[in-house]
């Protein structure tokens, strides 16, 4: 049928390879070449390290992304760059059938063009340079419009369970979207899809697979004695090329970690913030470790957005590439899905005596460009991240974030100091730097301090040394992030420790990015709220701070808190 449709002899009779077979047939030299689209699997696919090898050997590497930023773009020998979704139109359909006329929100950027016009491109050149012949002596690739596209699609579904033979471009724009299927002759698509009792099989009824039970493919044993389980987090997407470079997303869990139980943590011997190696069969990855009641015991939570364009380092001669370093490649029989969500780790204390962390305000046109450069550095540490923090909106473009990590046996060169204070704008001769170094102790702390129009306010700061030469760190952060005054601390600033030289407003946790309130501006809510039925006490919460009200994410978060108050107040009467 889909021969017909194209004017040839055939279509290929076998599938192709899917996603893990395919890297290994690159890894193996069986492929020569690939091209990639809309997708990074040098983030996404699991066995990192032979993901990278297999990258690395191929002769041929096509990526087309809307993003450079990806670490897939590093092994492209051609970067297409293709148009995202607010500069595209045709259609779309989502989970309930229904298929919507999309439209251009905005043009597309700079040479950007849309991933089927590039396709099409490439076909008529490919069949000009084979000399194949062509549909009725024109071309194999006719398409002008995704109109056209969409329209063959629609001339393949005829007679199928998904026909759409009377659905059109017109009827879509003035009756708005239509659930399929849509027959010819038909005045509404089906809203119940085969509310008849007939499916589409041979025999007419439903057919229905009970696999039984199949263990993990990658037990814990004595020497791996972690379940490692990867997720999302509630505000990414996939390897966030598209919402890790919007900072307020970032701020509900901000960093790279790996999550255990309390419990675990107490075994161990680890504090929360301490750097421990995350050690699988294929690869390791240091991090983090943030102790968590919402972790079983064994287990370990770490989540599937941090790859190597967020987190990184080096074991020996070895690079580590993230969370997908530590997975496993075996996959399920039926849908050739690779075992994402589990494999046997285990978790050990990293000792990494000298530590490094920075962060500065950047307008928001260099922050891309800055990131890319300090990510560079990761690689040559036995750990370090690189992420974007504050709350950017478009009604208030202003400065972005960006906060590095970066962590060692031994201590960063001249190189590498002279290279982080020219990206950070913390050079010795600039207006406003504050400087104490103590060459000796292979300790550096440097400050730069800016003017506004309620008093001088951090801009840029940069610690390093042993791990207790950094924690003035949070405290420094708390004075940028907040942009409270810093009139008449001086080279206060420069010292060292826990406690801060002035009071500073605690920010702690934010719960609703949309609107940048805070775990703490909540529970001083609820605290001023009498006790009323949990709706109620919700709603009352909405209306004060306006959490809640825009996308919705954290509606169950703040349900939690509003049922963990009506549990205190019970429990206290």
């Amino acid at each position: 049928e889909v021969a017909d449709l194209w004017d040839v002899p055939a279509v290929p009779g076998i599938p192709g390879l899917t996603a893990v077979e395919l890297f290994d047939a690159l890894h193996d030299g069986t492929v020569k070449a690939v091209w990639i689209v809309c997708t990074n699997p040098a983030q996404s696919m699991p066995d990192q390290a032979k993901v990278h090898e297999a990258l690395s050997r191929a002769e041929f590497v096509v990526v087309q992304d809307a993003y450079r930023h990806t670490a897939t773009v590093a092994f492209a020998d051609v970067l297409l760059p293709a148009t995202t979704w607010a500069e595209k139109e045709g259609t779309v359909t989502n989970s309930e059938r229904r298929i919507t006329r999309v439209r251009a929100a905005v043009p597309p950027y700079g040479d950007a063009r849309h991933d089927w016009a590039i396709a099409v491109d490439i076909g008529r050149r490919m069949e000009r340079l084979l000399g194949r012949s062509t549909r009725a002596g024109g071309s194999l690739f006719p398409y002008d419009t995704p109109q056209s596209i969409w329209e063959e699609h629609r001339a393949s579904t005829v007679g199928r369970d998904l026909d759409i033979s009377g659905l059109s471009y017109p009827i879509l724009e003035e009756m708005g979207p239509q659930q399929w299927p849509y027959p010819l002759g038909a005045m509404t698509g089906a809203i119940r899809l085969y509310g008849e009792g007939v499916f589409a099989t041979p025999s007419g009824k439903a057919c229905f697979l009970a696999p039984p039970f199949s263990a993990v493919a990658e037990p814990v044993d004595a020497r791996y004695p972690f379940a490692l389980t990867t997720g999302r987090l509630r505000d990414q997407w996939h390897g966030m090329s598209r919402t890790g470079t919007l900072a307020r997303l970032g701020a509900h869990a901000p960093e790279p970690v790996v999550q255990i139980s309390s419990g675990d943590c107490a075994r161990l011997g680890f504090e929360s913030g301490d750097l421990v190696q995350v050690v699988s069969r294929r690869g390791s990855q240091v991090l983090p470790v943030q102790a968590s009641e919402e972790v079983a015991p064994a287990q370990c939570f770490i989540a599937m957005h941090w790859g190597e364009e967020w987190v990184g380092g080096r074991t020996g001669t070895r690079d580590n590439h993230g969370v997908n370093s530590l997975t496993l490649p075996l996959i399920d029989p039926v849908s050739r899905q690779p075992e994402l969500k589990h494999a046997a780790v285990r978790i050990l204390k990293a000792n990494l005596p000298w530590r490094l962390t920075a962060f500065a305000w950047f307008p928001r046109e260099q922050v891309l460009s800055v990131q890319m450069r300090l990510r560079a550095w990761i690689g040559r540490f036995s750990y370090g991240s690189c992420v974007l923090f504050g709350h950017e909106t478009e009604s208030s473009p202003g400065s972005v974030g960006i906060l590095l990590r970066l962590a060692n046996d031994v201590a960063g060169s001249d190189d590498l100091m002279e290279s982080l204070t020219s990206d950070l704008g913390l050079q010795a001769d600039r207006t406003g730097v504050l400087r104490y170094e103590d060459k000796r102790r292979g300790v550096l702390r440097l400050i730069r301090v800016g003017s506004g129009s309620s008093g001088q306010k951090l801009e840029a700061v940069l610690v390093s040394g042993e791990r207790a030469q950094v924690t003035a760190a949070s405290w420094l952060r708390e004075y940028l992030e907040s942009g409270v005054s810093v009139d008449g601390l001086g080279r206060a600033l420069l010292m060292p420790g826990t406690t801060p030289p002035g009071k500073i407003p605690l920010r702690g946790k934010v719960i609703c990015s949309c609107l940048n309130v805070t775990e703490q501006a909540i529970q001083g809510a609820l605290q001023d709220f009498p006790l009323l039925p949990p709706d109620i006490l919700l709603e009352k919460l909405q209306i004060q701070l306006g959490c809640g009200t825009n996308c919705g994410s954290c509606v169950p978060e703040l349900k939690r808190m509003v049922a963990t108050k009506g549990s205190a107040a019970k429990n206290h009467l």
